[in-house]
């Protein structure tokens, strides 16, 4: 049996960065473990059969999987609460999630197909098709989130932390495709506002 959980992650996966935003903020005690899903040596394919991450990892020896099942799991070890226990508030909060979530995805699409496929079998249709989601979901939480500090209520919840986790890694891979900064001002104010709290500051994705 482990001493403590672990967490194991891809320093550049915004699916991971949300993982460990909500384990930062409850400060949960435990042992992040670095594992590129890419990699021909990832040990990540014997805990999740789909080989991704991020993988939490009980003191038993459990293995859980994906970040939104991840997140839900961390809402029973410690406080503060970041899903509302209110069923419609919760509704609203995941579905939130999953337009951030649904961004990422696209951003994971271009990637692969940009860096994973040969440069004579890319089809960049493909990718202009994941581009307009891209926008279409950026411009949808510009209209969700209008005035308002946070995506919902008044507290910090998942939906705001998966935004930012989508926000982060747009940022980290179209620097030269666009700047969703210049874009998306609302956006990039909602950002930089979280990104003033460690746990924001300490997960940005990295290369």
């Amino acid at each position: 049996m482990r001493e403590k959980h672990q967490l194991i992650v891809s320093l550049t996966s915004p699916y991971a960065r949300k993982a460990r935003i909500a384990a930062q903020l409850k400060n949960l005690d435990f042992e992040m473990i670095v594992d590129v899903p890419w990699n021909d040596d990832t040990g990540v394919i014997t805990l999740n059969p789909l080989g991704k991450v991020p993988v939490w990892l009980t003191p038993a020896g459990e293995a859980i999987y994906d970040s939104r099942v991840i997140v839900e799991f961390l809402e029973t070890l410690a406080e503060p609460e970041l899903l509302p226990d209110n069923p419609l508030g919760r509704i609203k909060v995941k579905q939130l999630e999953a337009l951030a979530d649904g961004i990422m995805d696209a951003s994971l699409c271009i990637f692969a197909e940009r860096k994973k496929r040969p440069n004579e079998l890319q089809y960049q249709g493909w990718i202009d098709r994941q581009f307009e989601k891209i926008h279409r979901g950026l411009a949808k939480l510009v209209t969700l989130l209008g005035d308002k500090p946070y995506f919902f209520g008044d507290t910090l919840s998942v939906a705001d932390i998966a935004v930012a986790s989508a926000l982060g890694y747009i940022g980290l891979r179209f620097s030269e495709d666009f700047c969703w900064q210049d874009q998306y001002p609302e956006l990039a104010h909602f950002y930089d506002a979280l990104m003033e709290r460690p746990s924001f500051k300490e997960t940005v994705p990295v290369l």
